[in-house]
């Protein structure tokens, strides 16, 4: 399966910005047996200064770029092809939360896939009572690991209402969670903390959804998503499966991979600083398309 997807990032100025530095992440990675990354093309408008194009710690590709001259607009623009795989049958062989702790306790892995990165607390992902509380009323301790994910992750969809005018970017999860509203971001944000109550390392995971109109509808340009999910550590031989929470579903050929982080800040679409003054307003269209 290869999809063709089309990114279209605007940030507009009420007055004239500059000195700005931006980090950002919006290329899908190449993933071995699952997603392979072909032609691309990457472009920063007005053209940047400088400009990095790296890897960072959890593989994720990145591009830095510089705006030092003033400028009214900042306009990424992407253009890919991905060749998708589809995943192998469902075959659950992870253990019990207990024995995943067992595990993760006994690794001396540190590198970018352990999963002891993945346990929490972080900046935006605090301990949370509420939320601790909601996973262990779900959980059964005889049950497998990959069998509490998903049970966590379908009485999420069932608890929360998607509302993209509920919460912002800097929503917390405690909030997101106590209002029963949210968007992808939140869902993903909620079932990480509740995971990882249990012992159950989890990380954030941003990404492609392709979308399918309604029975009789037209696919509209632009309306597709970036969208988060969540990758949760199932044991040693198990190892990482995924789950959107957002859809109550496992990840599949829909799902295409931009990065993995411990929380939306590791791997936001665009972060960095400018100088301006003014208010500033942002604006994002994709399209997923199958070739």
């Amino acid at each position: 399966m290869n999809y063709n997807i089309r990114l279209t990032i605007t940030h507009s100025y009420e007055r004239p910005a500059a000195n700005g530095r931006h980090l950002i992440r919006v290329l899908p990675k190449s993933i071995a047996g699952r997603q392979q990354l072909s032609n691309h093309l990457l472009e920063v408008f007005p053209e940047a200064e400088t400009r990095t194009d790296s890897v960072d710690f959890f593989g994720n590709r990145t591009t830095t770029c510089t705006h030092i001259t003033p400028h009214d607009d900042m306009s990424i623009r992407l253009a890919c092809h991905v060749e998708m795989h589809p995943p192998p049958p469902w075959r659950d062989v992870s253990p019990d939360a207990e024995t995943v702790c067992q595990q993760w306790q006994a690794s001396r892995d540190l590198g970018p896939e352990s999963p002891v990165h993945f346990l929490g607390p972080t900046l935006r992902l605090p301990p949370n009572a509420d939320i601790a509380a909601f996973a262990r009323d779900l959980h059964d301790p005889s049950a497998s690991a990959a069998s509490t994910v998903i049970t966590i992750g379908q009485a999420l969809y069932e608890k929360m209402a998607f509302d993209a005018s509920a919460t912002t970017v800097d929503t917390s999860a405690a909030e997101a969670f106590k209002i029963k509203r949210g968007v992808c971001q939140d869902f993903s944000h909620i079932m990480i903390s509740a995971l990882q109550a249990l012992g159950i390392p989890a990380a954030y995971v941003s990404g492609y959804l392709r979308t399918l109109p309604p029975e009789g509808g037209v696919k509209l340009a632009g309306a597709d998503a970036m969208h988060a999910w969540v990758r949760a550590w199932c044991g040693t031989e198990m190892g990482w499966i995924e789950y959107d929470p957002t859809n109550a579903t496992l990840v599949s050929t829909d799902h295409i991979v931009v990065g993995y982080g411990r929380d939306y800040s590791d791997i936001s679409p665009v972060s960095g600083h400018l100088r301006s003054s003014g208010s500033q307003r942002n604006t994002q269209a994709v399209d997923v398309t199958l070739l």
